[in-house]
């Protein structure tokens, strides 16, 4: 005997609710195991970012025992050599007084605050006659770029900052960058070289001799 039309539609419907009922039992239980995934991956971020800043802090502190974040000058070739052994990036500033001189020491004081990374030292090259013939320094300006406790790289006079002294203080941290000797050189868009109308430096008077006669106060 057939079953009621009534009767199967009802079997039908039971049968039907019965498997959404299962269909979305399971999709709960898979969106509750993403809601846990993603929870335990935002943690694992929020720890690992945690420990980066602390690792920064620690660093920063560190750095800042050494002398960095302060443009310090250096009188002797004993001072360099203890100077250098302390930090892993170390610019010196080889200089004498006169303008470009001058010029350079207003763009590291500003480097000196934004690169904790690195020590920023300045030493009087005629007064330190020793250090600056081994380290054959010819022209002032000259930075001297070490790293782990060895001069790798020179910056000599405003040549690679577009030869005028109006460079910028991001032209020096680019250069800088380059050498690796400070950081943020990766992914930085070149910048144009200054006009060659603008004021020049003259060789004469950032060249390392005892001549003053050039420099200007």
């Amino acid at each position: 005997m057939a079953a009621p039309a009534g009767a199967i539609q009802k079997v039908l419907e039971e049968t039907l609710a019965t498997a959404a009922k299962a269909i979305e039992d399971q999709l709960d239980d898979e969106l509750a195991k993403l809601d846990k995934l993603e929870d335990d991956d935002l943690e694992r971020l929020r720890e690992k970012r945690i420990q980066q800043l602390k690792k920064q802090a620690t660093m920063r502190q560190q750095w800042l025992g050494q002398g960095h974040g302060e443009y310090q000058e250096i009188f002797n070739e004993k001072d360099f050599f203890a100077k250098v052994k302390t930090s892993d990036r170390v610019v010196c500033h080889f200089y004498r007084e006169n303008w470009p001189c001058k010029v350079m020491d207003k763009h590291l004081l500003v480097l000196t605050k934004q690169h904790l990374e690195t020590k920023f030292l300045k030493i009087n090259a005629e007064k330190s006659p020793f250090l600056t013939e081994r380290l054959k320094i010819f022209m002032l300006p000259t930075l001297a770029l070490v790293k782990k406790g060895k001069v790798e790289d020179y910056v000599v006079g405003f040549d690679e900052l577009g030869g005028t002294d109006d460079f910028s203080t991001e032209d020096l941290e680019d250069r800088l960058a380059k050498s690796g000797v400070i950081y943020g050189a990766e992914g930085r868009v070149a910048r144009p070289v200054a006009s060659q109308s603008k004021r020049s430096v003259r060789q004469g008077t950032s060249s390392y001799s005892g001549d003053n006669s050039d420099d200007e106060e």
